[in-house]
């Protein structure tokens, strides 16, 4: 039974590998029996599934399906979406269960799948313990329904009678090829404004640039697009539609903490002493910010799993992750949804004299992308444990240990931990200024070579 779910699939937030070869048909199905077996165990009756735009997503979801439906779970179809459309789903037809296929921005070849069962996100152990249902075969027999159900009229009516925009503005649009191109082009538009398409036909292989708009190389077009067009601001999206990008008419990257700064002074108007969460890699300008807006800044782990389960348990109006995820309780929700997020920033924007000045006035630092230290597997676990016990940091103001060091200086801070999908230590600095960020990564520089002697580090 195991070889037809291989080990290495079952990642900490989702379940992903490459089709045909550890992501097979089979091994599709029998998640979906044990991940129906597990619904069956927490009293559900009925899950909705979605697919994004990968050729193979109609096989792989029909795949699920099947598996679900063996353990006695009604499927409620929604086709071809965005992932937070799942997400939706859950709520408005009442399953509180959902599985989302989709591969996000993971190159072509590769899918996987995103799961919710009883309103909770699957994540870690839950994920070992579908694995486990497989291996042992403690999965339960049924005989499920399944219907198809089109979800999107009532996901774009939903946003656009809660959204406000005060002017028509411009905005630029790159979908990456992936599937938010099927949907954001028509909600900003059905909001009044006008919008201009960069890669919005949905194409599984890619062919202009990857959908990741995390990384800034991804963002070149859009960059272009707004120098040399009338757009005012530019959006961008991952593959599934769950991580919002955001790019000024200058060329100016607003990365997503920076971003979570004008959503929680909006949010702050209408929620004051509201709890604002944001994760261990985010800046610590967030902190000052929120607070001088009647605010409650609360760190937490990084990993939408961890942030939603906060969020739930703090009943915080909003959370945001550096990597682009935003979750708005307030209005929403509470789960990640990148259409969402942007209907919200041109809410919010529509409202200023100058776009452009609202975005770059933003509070920001000298800091470094995501630094990565590869490791042998598992050895980042370890060398973070010795790092979290044993080390020293000169005129540290605080260390923060929830999710590995994060380590607070008056001008600035550094951060090691251990990635939770791939056998590296993920580090990331930020200063006031150049010199002071050289002295941090000095310091930390002192501490990982005490706890491994001879360690490559990429500063």
């Amino acid at each position: 039974m195991s070889k037809l779910a291989p080990p290495e699939i079952f990642k900490a937030y989702d379940i992903r590998g490459i089709v045909g070869k550890t992501l097979t048909v089979e091994a599709v199905e029998n998640i979906g029996h044990a991940i129906g077996s597990e619904a069956i165990a927490r009293k559900q009756t009925e899950v909705a599934i979605g697919r994004d735009g990968r050729e193979s997503g109609p096989e792989l979801s029909a795949a699920l399906a099947r598996g679900l439906r063996a353990a006695g779970i009604n499927v409620i179809d929604v086709g071809m979406v965005a992932t937070p459309m799942v997400y939706f789903t859950t709520y408005a037809l009442n399953t509180h269960s959902g599985v989302m296929v989709t591969g996000s921005h993971n190159p072509p070849e590769y899918n996987g799948l995103k799961m919710m069962l009883a309103g909770d996100t699957l994540a870690g152990d839950d994920i070992q313990e579908l694995k486990k249902r497989i291996e042992t075969g403690n999965l339960v027999n049924g005989s499920g329904g399944y219907r198809t159900h089109d979800i999107r009229e009532a996901y774009l009516s939903r946003i656009v009678s809660d959204i406000k925009v005060a002017r028509k503005i411009k905005v630029a649009v790159d979908c990456g090829n992936g599937v938010a191109g099927a949907f954001a082009p028509e909600l900003y538009r059905r909001l009044g404004c006008d919008v201009q398409e960069l890669f919005c036909d949905v194409d599984s292989r890619f062919p202009n640039h990857h959908p990741d708009p995390s990384q800034p190389k991804n963002l070149q077009n859009l960059i272009a697009a707004l120098k040399n067009g009338d757009a005012e601001v530019g959006f961008a999206f991952d593959g599934d539609g769950d991580r919002l990008g955001v790019v000024t008419k200058n060329g100016k990257i607003i990365y997503p903490d920076r971003q979570l700064m004008l959503f929680a002074e909006d949010v702050l108007k209408r929620n004051p002493g509201g709890e604002i969460i944001f994760d261990v890699k985010s800046t610590r300008n967030l902190f000052s910010w929120v607070r001088a807006r009647g605010g409650k800044p609360v760190m937490w782990k990084t990993g939408h799993s961890f942030i939603k389960a906060k969020l739930k348990e703090s009943g915080a109006p909003l959370a945001g992750e550096m990597s682009g995820h935003v979750f708005f309780k307030e209005r929403w929700f509470g789960f990640d949804d990148a259409l969402y997020a942007g209907a919200r920033m041109l809410e919010i924007l529509s409202r200023v004299p100058d776009i452009s000045a609202a975005l770059e006035n933003l509070p920001d630092a000298v800091s470094t992308p995501e630094l990565h230290v590869h490791t042998a597997e598992g050895e980042n676990y370890t060398l973070m444990d010795a790092l979290k016990r044993d080390a020293k940091f000169n005129n540290a103001q605080e260390i923060i240990r929830i999710d590995g060091v994060r380590v607070e200086y008056a001008d600035g801070f550094g951060l090691a931990r251990p990635s939770n999908t791939t056998p590296v230590i993920v580090l990331r600095f930020e200063a006031d200024n150049e010199a002071a960020i050289k002295r941090i990564q000095a310091d930390f520089r002192a501490a990982l070579e005490a706890v491994k002697p001879g360690i490559k580090l990429p500063f």
